[in-house]
C-alpha cells in the first residue's frame, strides 16, 4: 500500500489479523519469542502471587511488553536482511549482531527491575 493512499487499504479487523499473524510466525520459528512469553507468564503469576501494587504493575506489563516487542522488531530486521542478503555478508551480520544485542540489553534491565519488584513485594507480604 502507498502511505496516504486508500487504495487497497486493509480494514481495521485485517490489520489485527495481519498482526496476529506476524506475532503467530515470529512464536513459531523463533526460540527466544518463546522464551520471552514464558518469562511474561512467569512474571503474570508472581505478580499475582506476591500481591504487586497497581504501579509494579504497570512496571511489569510496560517491560514484558517492551521486551516483546523488541524482539519482535529484531525478528523483523533479521528476516529483511536475510532476504537482502542471502549469502553470508559481514555488514549483514553486523546488523543482525547489533539488532540482538539490543534485545539483550533490554532484557537484561527489564530482568533486573523484576527482581527488584518481586523482591520487594516479597519483603512487603512476607518481611
Amino acid at each position: 500500500m502507498i502511505p496516504g493512499s486508500d487504495k487497497n487499504h486493509p480494514t481495521l479487523f485485517k490489520s489485527f489479523a495481519f498482526a496476529i499473524q506476524g506475532f503467530a510466525f515470529a512464536f513459531t520459528t523463533e526460540r527466544n519469542i518463546k522464551i520471552m512469553v514464558g518469562g511474561f507468564i512467569f512474571s503474570v503469576v508472581m505478580g499475582f502471587a506476591l500481591q504487586c501494587t497497581p504501579g509494579e504493575w504497570g512496571c511489569l506489563l510496560l517491560g514484558c511488553g517492551t521486551v516483546l516487542s523488541a524482539e519482535l522488531m529484531n525478528t523483523a530486521i533479521e528476516t529483511i536482511v536475510d532476504l537482502v542478503s542471502p549469502e553470508y555478508n559481514t555488514l549483514a551480520g553486523h546488523a543482525k549482531d547489533v539488532a540482538a544485542a539490543a534485545v539483550y540489553i533490554l532484557s537484561t534491565l527489564v530482568g533486573i527491575m523484576g527482581v527488584v519488584i518481586f523482591v520487594n513485594a516479597a519483603l512487603r507480604l512476607f518481611g
